[in-house]
C-alpha cells in the first residue's frame, strides 16, 4: 500500500479543494446531489441493522452496529466523486490557504453543495419512508414497519434540542462529528489503493457514528425520513416514542438541529482540521513549490 507522508495529504487536500472551488453551479448541485442521497443510503441501512439491537445486545452494540455500516455513504462519495458539505468545510479552506482561492469561491461551493446535499437527502428520505419504513396494504393503507418506528425514534431524538444546555450540547456534538468526518477525508487520501481508502474512512465515520455526534447532512435525511414516516405510525408506536413526536416537523427539523448543526459543522471542519493542520505543516508545503 502506498502510503503519502502528512505534508503531501494536506497538499494533496488543498488541490482537491481547488478543483472542487472551480466546478460550475450546476455541477456542484449535481455532485451534491448525489452525496446526500449516498449519505442517506448510509444512514437508511445504519437504521435498519440497529434495529431491536438494544433490546437484546444493549445499547453500545446497537450504536457500534449503527456505526459500522453508516460509512459506506462517505465512502461511495470519496471513491465517486461526489461533493459533500462537511468534506468541502476543510478542502475548499485548505485550497484558500494553499493555492490563495478566494473565500467568496469557497462560500460558492459551499452553497450549491449544501443545496445539492439537502436535495439528494430528502429524495432519498422520501424513497425510503414509501418504501422499507412503511407497510402498504391492498387498500393502500400504510402502516410504519419496526425499521419506520426506528427512524421516526431517530428523528425525534435529534430535534429534542430545548434550552441553551441542550443546544450547547448539539454543537459540540457536530464540531466533534466534522473533526473526526474530515480525518476520515485525509486518510482518504493517505493511500492510493482502494482498501487503503476504505480502511481510513470507515474507522473516523464509524467512531463519529457510534459516539452519537451530529452530522447536518445525515440530518438531512434522519429528520425528513422520520417526518414522512410519522403519520404512518400506529397510536401504539406513537405512544411507545413518547411525547416530543408532536415537535417532529419541517421547522424544528432546522431549528433545533440543522442550523446549529451546520455551524458547527464547519468550525469542527475549518478550524479543528483546516486550520490546525495548515497551521502546523505550512513551512514544509511552501518547501514544496
Amino acid at each position: 500500500m502506498v502510503f503519502h507522508p502528512p505534508v503531501a495529504i494536506i497538499a494533496k487536500a488543498g488541490d482537491a479543494g481547488k478543483y472542487k472551488t472551480s466546478l460550475p453551479a450546476w455541477n456542484m448541485i449535481l455532485r451534491g446531489f448525489m452525496a446526500g442521497a449516498y449519505i442517506g443510503m448510509g444512514a437508511a441501512l445504519a437504521t435498519v441493522c440497529s434495529t431491536g439491537v438494544a433490546a437484546t445486545l444493549g445499547a453500545g452494540m446497537a450504536k457500534l452496529i449503527l456505526g459500522a455500516v453508516f460509512p459506506v455513504g462517505l465512502i461511495i462519495i470519496v471513491l465517486t466523486g461526489a461533493e459533500l458539505f462537511t468534506g468541502d468545510a476543510m478542502l475548499a479552506p485548505m485550497a484558500a490557504f494553499i493555492h490563495k482561492v478566494s473565500w467568496a469561491s469557497v462560500i460558492n461551493l459551499w452553497i450549491w453543495v449544501y443545496i445539492g446535499n439537502l436535495i439528494g437527502s430528502v429524495v432519498y428520505a422520501y424513497i425510503m419512508a414509501m418504501g422499507p419504513l412503511t407497510s402498504w396494504s391492498a387498500a393502500g393503507v400504510g402502516t410504519a414497519t419496526s425499521f419506520g418506528v426506528t427512524a421516526v425514534s431517530i428523528a425525534v431524538g435529534k430535534i429534542s434540542y430545548f434550552g441553551g444546555a441542550a443546544m450547547w450540547s448539539l454543537f459540540l456534538k457536530a464540531i466533534a462529528c466534522n473533526w473526526l468526518v474530515n480525518l476520515a477525508i485525509l486518510l482518504g487520501i493517505c493511500a492510493d489503493d482502494l482498501i487503503g481508502k476504505f480502511f481510513g474512512i470507515w474507522f473516523p465515520i464509524m467512531a463519529f457514528v457510534s459516539s452519537g455526534f451530529e452530522h447536518c447532512v445525515a440530518n438531512m435525511y434522519f429528520i425528513p425520513a422520520g417526518i414522512l414516516t410519522a403519520p404512518y405510525l400506529t397510536a401504539e408506536q406513537a405512544a411507545g416514542i413518547g411525547a416530543n413526536l408532536m415537535n417532529l416537523n419541517w421547522v424544528t427539523m432546522w431549528t433545533n438541529n440543522i442550523i446549529l448543526a451546520t455551524i458547527g459543522n464547519i468550525v469542527g471542519g475549518l478550524f479543528f482540521v483546516g486550520v490546525l493542520y495548515w497551521v502546523s505543516f505550512k513551512k514544509e508545503i511552501a518547501a514544496l513549490k
